[in-house]
């Protein structure tokens, strides 16, 4: 069984280079055993993550994250049984929402910033999606 699970998590320092690069890293070399795909987005202090795979290694890694001392705050925005994947060509893409066009991010949301924690999932997956199409995505496995 597949599912996706979209969570939003503040980052506990500052979001470096370094650090996101890390937290990628990690994903693209752990994520492709576990079967699971995705995207990262942040901005700020914000992460916003969607992941696809079997339910049991989705879970267990959302319960890492939940866990990891670089996260805080993590919420889960949406969680739900998929026939398909959205990002299954995602090792783990990622997008700087800081370089997205202002018109798309107010396409979904009342502002022109990245605020999953005032936005519906419904509407920051279909932002993410949107990413997807517009190639808006920076690295692609």
């Amino acid at each position: 069984m597949l599912v996706r699970c979209l969570y939003a998590s503040r980052a506990r320092q500052p979001l470096l280079p370094a650090v996101t690069d890390a937290i990628l890293e990690q994903s693209r070399r752990n994520n492709p055993a576990r079967g699971i795909t995705g995207l990262l987005c942040f901005v700020d202090d914000i992460f916003v993550q969607v992941l696809e795979g079997g339910r049991d290694p989705v879970c267990d890694l959302f319960a890492n994250i939940v866990r990891d001392e670089r996260h805080g705050g993590v919420r889960i925005l949406a969680y739900e049984e998929i026939s398909e994947r959205r990002f299954g060509h995602w090792n783990m893409g990622q997008v700087n929402i800081a370089k997205v066009n202002t018109a798309l991010l107010l396409k979904y949301s009342a502002r022109p910033v990245l605020d999953p924690f005032a936005s519906s999932g419904a509407a920051t997956l279909a932002l993410l999606h949107e990413l997807v199409e517009t190639a808006q995505i920076t690295t692609r496995s």
